[in-house]
């Protein structure tokens, strides 16, 4: 039931990385942008859910048992932990109430840091520019082997400030898994959690 969270911490260095949002609205449809599991082909899609998504997988809107809202500021959750049920389906309807580009995305400690690096790229390419995101770039084709930059994983939504979305979720085991923001430098600065499966 504990949710370990480091949060409000080291804000100046979240702001150097600035973050363009997108909503992305996953099952419920209701967000600006998808931000699924991994940034199109270049992320490695659904291979990138097996593994370290093990605990879960996308849920469909009308098997919600309930909803929880999460809050996203510069650079923090709330709430700031959470607990469900094996085999419980939750609508997380999201918003991002800061100045920044932030994310939601569920899962364990390595999913994120293989993430994190993804979201580097993003930011060298020019696709997420801080306080938004060049939509029209993130789905252009990059490099030689056709990789896109497109966010539309099941387990997450990227929004820009002022965006909101919804991805619905279904845990079917416990383990470590996080909620986080994995825009350059959210992550380590503290905008993470933990969800603890009964």
């Amino acid at each position: 039931m504990s949710i370990k969270t480091r949060f409000h911490q080291l804000p100046s260095l979240i702001a150097a990385f600035a973050i363009v949002s997108i909503g992305s609205a996953h099952a419920a449809g209701s967000g600006d942008h998808h931000h699924g599991a991994g940034h199109g082909s270049m992320h490695g899609g659904e291979a990138a859910m097996a593994g370290p998504m093990s605990f879960g997988k996308p849920g469909k809107l009308a098997d919600a048992d309930r909803v929880i809202e999460i809050v996203m500021g510069d650079n923090y959750f709330e709430p700031e932990t959470l607990s469900v049920s094996a085999g419980e389906t939750i609508q997380f309807k999201i918003s991002n109430r800061g100045t920044l580009v932030h994310e939601f995305n569920l899962g364990t400690p390595s999913y994120h840091e293989a993430h994190q690096g993804e979201m580097m790229m993003m930011q060298q390419h020019g696709v997420l520019m801080g306080d938004h995101i060049n939509h029209e770039m993130m789905n252009m084709p990059m490099g030689d082997d056709g990789h896109v930059m497109s966010h539309d994983h099941p387990n997450s939504v990227l929004l820009e400030p002022g965006k909101s979305g919804d991805i619905v979720w279904t845990f079917t085991s416990g383990g470590d898994i996080e909620f986080a923001c994995n825009v350059p430098g959210h992550y380590a600065a503290g905008m993470v959690g933990t969800v603890d499966v009964e």
